[in-house]
């Protein structure tokens, strides 16, 4: 009695989870033209935890010969009661041959075991033709013109007058830009003349001239003092051309040997007494005073100094003012340049598209 008991239910549990699981399958459309998609619907309700496996196709492959599956959705799982579940697929069919197609059962299954769907069929229908009266078919109508609309092309008009403004604009900027001169702010790097090589210089000449020899003392004791009155102003940083002698002496005892200060005095009396006493000198007496010179350059000239000086030139407020003009002339110009020519493709591409 246990065993008849133990196979009673083994059987009732059997038929119990048979009768849970449902397959079933269907169709939108019993019929279609050709060229024409129909959908079957395929629906499985089985428990939770169930395994499942699902009819798969391929793009294109035939469900049955002349009906191809276009395509196939993803399986939509959806809760129902008393732990079940619902799982939904979708296959996308077509055929291109007209006949009465049947669509064989779809295979399920669950947990191992097979299922299948009821059996369908598919109807595919063509165009009728009236191949008795071939006088009411017609030739393709050939093409027609679009008709004109304003509101097509009004956006084009609009902004081609804007682009024609804008390009007059870029003109009349590019000529107010030409008529605006530029400010040359150019700096400059001139090369510079050490003091004492300028007065070295100057004392070369008046050697090579033979003036301590010459007869014009007054014109030789004048360009010697000249000379170093020029060099004292550029080396000591006083204005030496406007001072008398002993002025241009009480300045430098300060700073100079003594010695040398004494000769360059000697120098200053005696070009002094030529130049307002006719005083007459010896040639003998020239050349000293042109060592004496010589000598006082070289002791107080200044060595490693810059050979190049760097000359920025001075703007004025004016030239300031047209240098940011001639810069917002520039940048107004490009703007509307650059902005005329994006309409300007913007309207052809617009006007390729309508044509």
């Amino acid at each position: 009695m246990k065993k008849i008991s133990i196979y009673i239910l083994l059987l009732f549990s059997v038929l119990s989870a048979h009768a849970q699981v449902q397959v079933e399958s269907r169709l939108d459309s019993i019929d279609m033209m050709i060229g024409e998609q129909v959908k079957l619907t395929l629906n499985v309700n089985c428990k939770k935890g169930q395994q499942l496996e699902l009819p798969k196709y391929q793009p294109s492959q035939y469900i049955t010969p002349g009906v191809e599956v276009l395509e196939e959705t993803k399986a939509d799982t959806s809760e129902l009661d008393n732990d079940m579940m619902q799982v939904t697929k979708v296959y996308t069919l077509t055929s291109f041959d007209e006949n009465l197609y049947y669509i064989p059962p779809q295979k399920v299954k669950v947990s191992g075991k097979t299922y299948e769907t009821k059996n369908l069929a598919l109807k595919v229908l063509t165009m009728p033709v009236d191949t008795l009266h071939p006088e009411n078919f017609f030739p393709p109508k050939d093409v027609q013109d679009n008709p004109f609309k304003w509101s097509e092309w009004s956006p084009m008009f609009w902004m081609s007058l804007l682009m024609l403004l804008l390009f007059a604009l870029a003109f009349y900027l590019r000529i107010r830009l030409k008529d605006n001169k530029p400010v040359i702010a150019k700096v400059r790097i001139v090369k510079k003349v050490l003091p004492h090589q300028r007065a070295m210089s100057e004392i070369e000449k008046i050697k090579a001239e033979h003036m301590q020899i010459s007869e014009d003392q007054k014109g030789y004791y004048t360009r010697l003092t000249d000379t170093l009155r020029k060099y004292i102003e550029e080396r000591f940083g006083f204005n030496a051309m406007e001072m008398t002698s002993s002025e241009i002496i009480e300045r430098l005892q300060q700073a100079d040997d003594k010695r040398m200060i004494d000769e360059l005095r000697e120098l200053f009396v005696t070009a002094d007494l030529v130049k307002f006493a006719k005083h007459t000198t010896l040639i003998n007496e020239n050349d000293a005073n042109l060592v004496h010179a010589v000598d006082f350059i070289n002791t107080t000239k200044l060595e490693n100094q810059p050979t190049s000086e760097r000359i920025e030139p001075k703007l004025t407020e004016q030239d300031v003012r047209s240098m940011r003009s001639r810069i917002a002339l520039k940048w107004a110009i490009s703007i509307c340049a650059v902005l005329a020519a994006l309409l300007l493709i913007y309207i052809i591409y617009r006007v390729y598209l309508l044509m």
